[in-house]
Protein backbone atom coordinates (compact mmCIF):
# COMPACT_ATOMS: atom_id res chain seq x y z
CA UNK A 1 0.00 0.00 0.00
CA UNK A 2 1.03 3.70 -0.94
CA UNK A 3 -0.23 5.31 2.50
CA UNK A 4 1.33 4.73 5.46
CA UNK A 5 -0.34 1.94 7.41
CA UNK A 6 -0.53 1.67 11.05
CA UNK A 7 -1.74 -1.36 12.48
CA UNK A 8 -3.05 -1.31 16.49
CA UNK A 9 -3.95 -4.16 18.78
CA UNK A 10 -5.80 -2.20 21.27
CA UNK A 11 -7.40 -4.38 24.23
CA UNK A 12 -9.72 -3.67 27.16
CA UNK A 13 -7.02 -3.14 29.37
CA UNK A 14 -5.88 0.26 27.94
CA UNK A 15 -9.62 1.64 27.31
CA UNK A 16 -10.90 3.81 30.42
CA UNK A 17 -12.26 7.19 31.17
CA UNK A 18 -8.89 9.01 30.02
CA UNK A 19 -8.04 6.67 27.03
CA UNK A 20 -7.30 8.55 24.05
CA UNK A 21 -6.65 5.89 21.83
CA UNK A 22 -9.71 5.83 19.51
CA UNK A 23 -9.17 9.30 19.54
CA UNK A 24 -6.07 8.87 18.28
CA UNK A 25 -6.96 6.86 15.65
CA UNK A 26 -9.52 9.19 14.22
CA UNK A 27 -6.79 11.98 14.60
CA UNK A 28 -4.10 9.52 12.40
CA UNK A 29 -6.88 8.58 9.84
CA UNK A 30 -7.65 12.35 9.37
CA UNK A 31 -4.10 13.13 8.70
CA UNK A 32 -4.16 10.48 6.13
CA UNK A 33 -2.30 7.43 7.96
CA UNK A 34 -4.57 4.20 7.31
CA UNK A 35 -4.99 2.59 11.16
CA UNK A 36 -6.43 -0.76 11.22
CA UNK A 37 -7.47 -1.91 15.01
CA UNK A 38 -7.63 -5.30 16.19
CA UNK A 39 -9.20 -6.19 19.54
CA UNK A 40 -9.65 -8.75 22.02
CA UNK A 41 -12.10 -8.94 24.66
CA UNK A 42 -10.79 -11.32 27.15
CA UNK A 43 -12.82 -9.80 30.34
CA UNK A 44 -16.30 -8.84 28.34
CA UNK A 45 -16.17 -12.66 27.55
CA UNK A 46 -15.73 -14.09 31.31
CA UNK A 47 -18.25 -12.00 32.09
CA UNK A 48 -20.51 -13.48 29.95
CA UNK A 49 -19.56 -16.73 31.09
CA UNK A 50 -19.81 -16.54 34.12
CA UNK A 51 -23.89 -15.47 33.53
CA UNK A 52 -24.01 -18.32 31.35
CA UNK A 53 -22.49 -20.70 34.17
CA UNK A 54 -19.43 -21.72 31.87
CA UNK A 55 -16.24 -21.61 33.60
CA UNK A 56 -13.05 -20.12 31.72
CA UNK A 57 -10.39 -22.43 31.61
CA UNK A 58 -6.80 -21.68 29.81
CA UNK A 59 -4.32 -23.97 28.62
CA UNK A 60 -0.80 -22.19 28.09
CA UNK A 61 -2.53 -18.84 28.38
CA UNK A 62 -5.25 -19.50 25.58
CA UNK A 63 -8.67 -19.94 26.01
CA UNK A 64 -10.65 -23.74 25.81
CA UNK A 65 -13.02 -23.44 23.64
CA UNK A 66 -15.59 -25.58 23.40
CA UNK A 67 -19.13 -25.47 21.26
CA UNK A 68 -21.32 -23.52 24.08
CA UNK A 69 -17.76 -21.06 24.53
CA UNK A 70 -17.34 -20.23 20.94
CA UNK A 71 -20.81 -18.78 20.64
CA UNK A 72 -20.33 -17.12 23.30
CA UNK A 73 -17.11 -15.99 22.18
CA UNK A 74 -18.38 -15.02 19.08
CA UNK A 75 -21.15 -12.78 20.34
CA UNK A 76 -18.92 -10.76 22.16
CA UNK A 77 -16.52 -10.23 19.67
CA UNK A 78 -17.52 -9.77 16.99
CA UNK A 79 -20.92 -8.55 18.08
CA UNK A 80 -21.14 -6.48 21.59
CA UNK A 81 -17.04 -5.09 21.41
CA UNK A 82 -16.63 -4.85 18.01
CA UNK A 83 -20.00 -2.70 17.62
CA UNK A 84 -19.26 -0.81 20.99
CA UNK A 85 -15.38 0.15 19.60
CA UNK A 86 -16.91 1.30 15.78
CA UNK A 87 -19.93 3.69 17.79
CA UNK A 88 -17.21 4.95 20.06
CA UNK A 89 -14.63 5.82 16.75
CA UNK A 90 -17.83 7.58 15.33
CA UNK A 91 -18.64 9.54 18.21
CA UNK A 92 -14.74 10.82 17.85
CA UNK A 93 -15.75 12.05 14.07
CA UNK A 94 -14.17 8.74 12.38
CA UNK A 95 -15.97 6.50 9.64
CA UNK A 96 -15.42 2.92 10.90
CA UNK A 97 -16.49 -0.58 9.98
CA UNK A 98 -16.68 -3.52 11.98
CA UNK A 99 -15.45 -6.75 10.93
CA UNK A 100 -13.82 -10.22 11.90
CA UNK A 101 -11.31 -12.31 10.71
CA UNK A 102 -14.39 -14.15 9.09
CA UNK A 103 -15.64 -11.55 6.86
CA UNK A 104 -13.99 -11.66 2.80
CA UNK A 105 -12.47 -14.59 4.05
CA UNK A 106 -9.61 -12.49 6.00
CA UNK A 107 -8.10 -14.84 8.05
CA UNK A 108 -7.86 -18.39 7.69
CA UNK A 109 -6.90 -20.95 10.68
CA UNK A 110 -6.71 -24.19 11.73
CA UNK A 111 -7.31 -26.05 14.57
CA UNK A 112 -3.91 -27.71 15.96
CA UNK A 113 -4.81 -28.65 19.79
CA UNK A 114 -7.58 -30.69 20.52
CA UNK A 115 -7.66 -29.86 23.87
CA UNK A 116 -8.11 -26.52 23.46
CA UNK A 117 -11.25 -27.42 21.74
CA UNK A 118 -12.20 -24.55 18.69
CA UNK A 119 -8.79 -22.46 19.04
CA UNK A 120 -6.86 -21.96 15.45
CA UNK A 121 -3.60 -21.09 14.25
CA UNK A 122 -3.48 -18.76 11.66
CA UNK A 123 -2.50 -19.83 7.73
CA UNK A 124 -2.88 -17.15 5.94
CA UNK A 125 -4.50 -13.81 5.33
CA UNK A 126 -6.28 -12.07 2.63
CA UNK A 127 -6.46 -8.46 2.80
CA UNK A 128 -8.28 -7.63 0.50
CA UNK A 129 -11.42 -6.34 2.55
CA UNK A 130 -8.83 -4.23 4.28
CA UNK A 131 -7.35 -2.90 1.28
CA UNK A 132 -10.86 -1.37 -0.15
CA UNK A 133 -11.75 -0.30 3.29
CA UNK A 134 -8.36 1.88 3.45
CA UNK A 135 -8.58 3.08 -0.03
CA UNK A 136 -11.81 4.39 1.09
CA UNK A 137 -10.70 6.43 4.34
CA UNK A 138 -12.14 3.56 6.47
CA UNK A 139 -11.02 2.59 9.56
CA UNK A 140 -11.48 -1.22 9.78
CA UNK A 141 -12.42 -2.41 12.97
CA UNK A 142 -11.11 -6.40 13.21
CA UNK A 143 -12.32 -9.33 15.90
CA UNK A 144 -10.30 -12.21 16.15
CA UNK A 145 -13.10 -14.35 15.61
CA UNK A 146 -12.25 -16.01 12.31
CA UNK A 147 -12.66 -18.95 9.79
CA UNK A 148 -11.42 -22.28 9.05
CA UNK A 149 -11.43 -26.56 9.64
CA UNK A 150 -12.61 -27.26 13.46
CA UNK A 151 -15.09 -30.62 13.74
CA UNK A 152 -18.62 -29.75 14.65
CA UNK A 153 -18.39 -26.17 14.04
CA UNK A 154 -19.90 -24.10 10.92
CA UNK A 155 -16.19 -22.89 10.25
CA UNK A 156 -15.86 -20.40 13.14
CA UNK A 157 -12.53 -20.60 15.61
CA UNK A 158 -11.51 -18.38 18.06
CA UNK A 159 -7.80 -16.86 17.70
CA UNK A 160 -5.41 -15.25 19.75
CA UNK A 161 -6.17 -11.03 18.79
CA UNK A 162 -2.17 -10.81 19.40
CA UNK A 163 -1.42 -13.04 16.27
CA UNK A 164 -4.25 -11.71 13.66
CA UNK A 165 -2.73 -7.98 14.55
CA UNK A 166 0.91 -9.16 13.62
CA UNK A 167 -0.44 -11.07 10.52
CA UNK A 168 -2.52 -8.35 9.05
CA UNK A 169 -0.02 -5.83 9.39
CA UNK A 170 2.66 -8.59 7.56
CA UNK A 171 0.00 -8.98 4.90
CA UNK A 172 -0.49 -5.27 4.41
CA UNK A 173 3.01 -4.06 4.41
CA UNK A 174 2.42 -2.08 7.23
CA UNK A 175 4.66 0.72 8.29
CA UNK A 176 4.11 -0.12 12.10
CA UNK A 177 2.33 -2.37 14.41
CA UNK A 178 1.41 -1.35 17.84
CA UNK A 179 0.15 -3.36 20.87
CA UNK A 180 -1.42 -1.34 23.63
CA UNK A 181 -0.65 -2.54 26.93
CA UNK A 182 -1.30 -1.15 30.39
CA UNK A 183 2.10 -1.11 30.93
CA UNK A 184 5.58 1.15 29.82
CA UNK A 185 6.79 -1.61 27.74
CA UNK A 186 8.80 -5.06 28.44
CA UNK A 187 10.38 -4.04 32.05
CA UNK A 188 13.19 -6.00 33.75
CA UNK A 189 13.33 -7.58 36.89
CA UNK A 190 14.08 -3.99 38.02
CA UNK A 191 11.09 -2.52 36.25
CA UNK A 192 13.29 -0.64 34.01
CA UNK A 193 11.89 -0.61 30.07
CA UNK A 194 13.55 -2.35 27.58
CA UNK A 195 14.23 -1.33 24.08
CA UNK A 196 15.42 -2.03 21.87
CA UNK A 197 14.51 -6.13 21.89
CA UNK A 198 15.91 -8.34 19.30
CA UNK A 199 13.29 -10.93 17.84
CA UNK A 200 16.01 -13.90 18.54
CA UNK A 201 15.91 -13.21 22.54
CA UNK A 202 12.47 -12.71 22.80
CA UNK A 203 12.52 -16.85 23.71
CA UNK A 204 15.34 -16.41 26.54
CA UNK A 205 14.07 -13.89 28.00
CA UNK A 206 10.43 -15.51 27.90
CA UNK A 207 12.35 -18.85 29.74
CA UNK A 208 14.10 -16.48 32.35
CA UNK A 209 10.74 -14.92 33.29
CA UNK A 210 11.20 -11.30 32.23
CA UNK A 211 8.45 -11.68 29.52
CA UNK A 212 5.52 -13.25 31.22
CA UNK A 213 2.09 -13.75 31.19
CA UNK A 214 0.15 -11.55 28.46
CA UNK A 215 3.00 -9.66 27.29
CA UNK A 216 4.97 -13.19 25.86
CA UNK A 217 2.21 -13.28 22.78
CA UNK A 218 2.56 -9.60 22.04
CA UNK A 219 6.41 -10.24 22.05
CA UNK A 220 6.36 -12.96 20.26
CA UNK A 221 4.14 -11.75 17.24
CA UNK A 222 6.11 -8.65 17.47
CA UNK A 223 9.20 -10.55 16.83
CA UNK A 224 7.55 -12.37 13.99
CA UNK A 225 6.47 -9.38 12.39
CA UNK A 226 9.59 -7.11 12.73
CA UNK A 227 10.87 -9.63 10.27
CA UNK A 228 8.97 -7.97 7.63
CA UNK A 229 7.77 -4.99 8.59
CA UNK A 230 9.85 -1.48 9.17
CA UNK A 231 8.32 -1.04 13.08
CA UNK A 232 6.93 -3.64 15.53
CA UNK A 233 6.11 -1.84 18.89
CA UNK A 234 4.86 -2.44 22.78
CA UNK A 235 3.69 0.82 24.48
CA UNK A 236 1.55 1.86 27.34
CA UNK A 237 -1.72 2.79 25.86
CA UNK A 238 -2.82 4.57 28.80
CA UNK A 239 -0.86 7.64 28.80
CA UNK A 240 -2.52 10.27 27.05
CA UNK A 241 -1.96 10.00 22.90
CA UNK A 242 0.37 7.30 23.28
CA UNK A 243 -0.35 6.36 19.34
CA UNK A 244 0.10 10.05 18.26
CA UNK A 245 3.27 10.41 20.64
CA UNK A 246 4.79 7.52 18.48
CA UNK A 247 5.39 10.38 16.17
CA UNK A 248 7.87 11.83 18.38
CA UNK A 249 12.23 10.77 18.08
CA UNK A 250 11.50 9.21 22.11
CA UNK A 251 8.57 8.05 22.70
CA UNK A 252 8.96 5.31 25.13
CA UNK A 253 7.81 1.80 25.22
CA UNK A 254 9.76 -1.14 23.57
CA UNK A 255 10.65 -1.92 20.24
CA UNK A 256 11.26 -5.58 19.08
CA UNK A 257 13.94 -5.41 16.13
CA UNK A 258 15.04 -8.13 13.79
CA UNK A 259 18.45 -9.92 15.03
CA UNK A 260 20.95 -7.54 12.46
CA UNK A 261 19.32 -4.55 13.91
CA UNK A 262 19.86 -4.92 17.70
Amino acid sequence: MTAQTVVVKIGGSTLGHSDTSLVDTVALNERGINVVLVHGGGAEINRWLGRLQLESKFVDGLRVTGNEELRVVTAVLAGLVNKLLVAELLSSGGMAVGLSGIDGGLVRAVTSDPALGHVGDIEAVNPQLLTLLLAARFIPVVSPVCWGQSPGTTGLLNVNADDVAAEIAIALKASSLVFLTDVPGVMNHHGQVLSPIAADKVSDLIDDGTIRGGMIPKARACGRASRYIPQSRIIDGTVAHALLRESEPNPGGTTIVTDELA
